[in-house]
């Protein structure tokens, strides 16, 4: 038997009650019948993972590196190559590119988001209830896009395009027994992208944490190390979602989890190229 702890909803919820008594109050609502997200039930989940994960920078900072901080004291003064330093400030750049709803290019992006996630559905427009269907927040996706910018579409696009059976199974949950309330995708993806910032320390002039250090390393071997990083961790994310049998509730813990497992195998010394990560396997399931 798994327990569990009484812990606080977090903070963006509205709800007041306990994980567990929100689940039973849901379950109880349901009335032994299969329960089914409405529009809004989304835009609510959506909204609360948003505002606690992709909310402002000192805030996500806080919660990302309260335990990270302790586990980073001991700094790596690695001498970088021109190869990673070039490579580094790309990627440094990228994440200062905010998302730009009227930009054509931008907004081409987003579009073939959509038509690499339902290639046969039409799009009617940008702005649209269709977009829910995916696990934006609303009608709107460039709302989503404040804590993270640009990158955070590339992200997705990335793993669309390079990954699309990996891609397809996260985004329509196909693999093991899943909640009934499930995370959004999208906007879990969002989350990732950040995660990945925070733990690389990439809004540093030069990371010096040890996992940063080594990610560095293989930015040098691959200049897309840090997107093909991304699709890795999402599927190490929903694999531990899986694992933890986890609820909506318990989305910060994931991907707490998550990070602490991508540290590890960041730091393995045999690990050369993105494709030694052991969780490189993962995209091939």
């Amino acid at each position: 038997m798994r327990l569990r702890r009484h812990r606080q909803c977090i903070p963006s919820c509205s709800s007041p009650r306990r994980v567990d008594e929100d689940e039973i109050y849901w379950r109880q609502k349901g009335d032994n019948e299969e329960l089914e997200w409405s529009h809004y039930a989304k835009s609510q989940l959506a909204q609360c993972f948003t505002n606690a994960m992709v909310g402002p920078r000192s805030w996500i900072g806080g919660l990302f590196n309260r335990s990270a901080n302790r586990r980073n004291d001991k700094y790596v003064d690695y001498p970088y190559n021109p190869l990673q330093v070039q490579r580094l400030q790309r990627l440094q750049e990228r994440l200062q590119v905010p998302f730009d709803e009227t930009r054509p290019d931008h907004q081409e992006s987003l579009r073939s988001l959509w038509y690499s996630a339902f290639p046969n559905v039409v799009l009617t427009a940008l702005i649209s209830e269709q977009w829910k269907d995916m696990g934006w927040q609303g009608h709107n996706p460039s709302t989503d896009f404040r804590g993270c910018g640009y990158v955070s579409l590339e992200n997705l696009l990335f793993f669309a395009r390079t990954y699309p059976k990996s891609f397809h199974r996260l985004l329509f949950k196909e693999g093991g027994k899943r909640a009934t309330w499930e995370y959004p995708f999208a906007v879990a993806g969002i989350n990732v992208t950040f995660m990945l910032i925070q733990m690389l320390d990439l809004y540093s002039v030069k990371p010096r944490c040890l996992p940063g250090v080594n990610f560095v390393k293989l930015l040098g071997e691959d200049e897309e190390a840090f997107d093909v990083l991304y699709c890795i961790a999402f599927e190490m994310m929903d694999a531990q979602w899986l694992a933890m049998h986890a609820s909506y509730m318990e989305f910060n813990e994931v991907l707490r989890v998550t990070r602490t497992q991508l540290e590890r195998e960041l730091s393995l010394e045999d690990v050369h190229r993105i494709r030694d990560l052991p969780a490189y396997n993962l995209l091939y399931q």
